[in-house]
């Protein structure tokens, strides 16, 4: 962060030694006063600028540094407004106290947002489908173009500003918890084991809560590229307890179908097709909501939905646009082998 920040009694030829310093990352400064406010920024065209207006190069920075900059708050950050910064082309966005103090500096080029949210993964199930695989690899660590599938999932997490990342593990526990003694993806990701099995949602009740008032669930065995920003401020503009992450769901049926009344064929539809939207294993659940989980007994996903239906809590749903893949077979497995190996070779 330091390589960013020039003080505001710099000279111009002094800030563009420091933007040289720079090369290969955002070529931005950030002005500040001597007690640490900051007062600008300043790029090589601002200077560049500055010179052909006649001023000399021993002038100080603030002869040339752009005022009207934008910048995020610590400790509420807005994420509609950091998307429409990123959109706008600022890739460098200072974090401002409350004595506009740079606490942070976020580069939109390497995490494209900052979600306030945890994630739990549940990472417990046996895989069965997919054995022989799985008889001696837990199903969140066997590879896909080389890396663990779970992987995929930490780093989508760790490039929208997700830290407190927790993977809850019971088959073959070992490996996963051996597997995250190193960081993913700059992440120290953490492990709670489970006891016994406690279905698709229950070992949630395990992680300790949350401070940041939404979690994000998800099972482990899935490659998506959802965008978890959008994601998130749906389920924040909806002010849902719960947010489900759909995908369309399109079923065709091979012949004529009948409508009915009372013994009467009213109307004949030939070969129709039902769209539908299918649970995609992703849930946004405010932490007031997944407090309710008990950590002594088995809960499915499905169920904790259809309890918080029941006491008329609000329940949303979010469709994927893009990819998702639920790694629950072998053929299942084999496409998304393919996929990723053909994404590697267009990034590579």
């Amino acid at each position: 962060m330091k390589n960013h920040i020039i003080h505001s009694d710099a000279t111009l030829l002094q800030a563009l030694e420091a933007i040289n310093r720079l090369s290969g990352s955002e070529m931005t400064l950030l002005v500040t006063t001597p007690d640490g406010e900051m007062t600008g920024t300043l790029t090589d065209g601002d200077i560049r600028r500055a010179l052909l207006r006649g001023i000399p190069l021993t002038a100080p920075v603030t002869e040339a540094m752009h005022r009207d900059f934008s910048y995020l708050r610590d400790g509420d950050i807005d994420v509609r407004a950091l998307k429409e910064m990123r959109r706008s082309g600022k890739h460098l966005i200072p974090v401002l106290d409350g004595r506009r103090r740079v606490t942070a500096i976020l580069d939109t080029t390497a995490t494209r947002t900052v979600l306030p949210m945890r994630a739990i993964i549940m990472a417990g199930g046996k895989g069965e489908r997919l054995r022989p695989l799985t008889l001696t690899t837990p199903k969140p660590l066997v590879k896909v173009a080389g890396k663990a599938i779970i992987d995929y999932n930490i780093e989508a997490l760790a490039a929208v500003g997700v830290k407190d990342i927790t993977v809850t593990v019971n088959y073959l526990a070992e490996q996963l918890e051996e597997h995250f003694m190193q960081p993913v993806a700059g992440v120290n990701v953490k492990c709670v084991r489970e006891t016994f099995p406690m279905g698709t949602i229950g070992s949630a009740a395990l992680v300790p809560a949350g401070t940041l008032g939404t979690t994000l669930v998800m099972n482990s065995d899935l490659l998506t590229t959802i965008s978890y920003e959008d994601l998130y401020l749906h389920h924040a503009a909806s002010g849902a307890d719960i947010t489900i992450a759909a995908i369309p769901y399109n079923v065709s049926v091979p012949y004529a179908i009948l409508a009915t009344d009372s013994g009467r064929v009213t109307a004949l539809e030939e070969k129709p097709s039902y769209a539908y939207y299918a649970n995609a294993g992703i849930y946004l659940i405010s932490d007031s909501m997944l407090a309710t989980l008990k950590p002594d007994c088995r809960t499915d996903a499905t169920d904790f939905i259809t309890e918080a239906i029941a006491a008329e809590r609000k329940v949303s749903y979010f469709p994927i646009s893009g990819t998702w893949i639920d790694i629950g077979s072998h053929t299942d497995y084999a496409h998304a082998c393919e996929l990723m190996a053909h994404h590697r070779d267009l990034t590579e």
